[in-house]
């Protein structure tokens, strides 16, 4: 059942209405440690974690798993 906002502003996507995302996240790139190329995109909450990031992933260029770092 639709309601009258909905039936009036013709909402796409099976009448749900979708809001852009707000808070605390934010987008961050990580780099790798020894090609020091710039390989992931990723985003954190900065509320959370706010000292710097570190994941190992694997890195196309050195073709290993490498530590990743978070830049700005």
């Amino acid at each position: 059942m639709l309601t009258s906002f909905q039936k009036k502003k013709k909402v796409k996507y099976g009448g749900v209405i979708h809001m852009a995302a707000k808070g605390p996240r934010e987008n961050i790139t990580l780099e790798c440690t020894e090609c020091k190329r710039r390989n992931y995109m990723t985003s954190k909450n900065k509320r959370n974690n706010t000292d710097r990031l570190e994941i190992v992933k694997y890195c196309k260029f050195c073709k290993k798993r490498t530590t990743h770092k978070e830049t700005k």
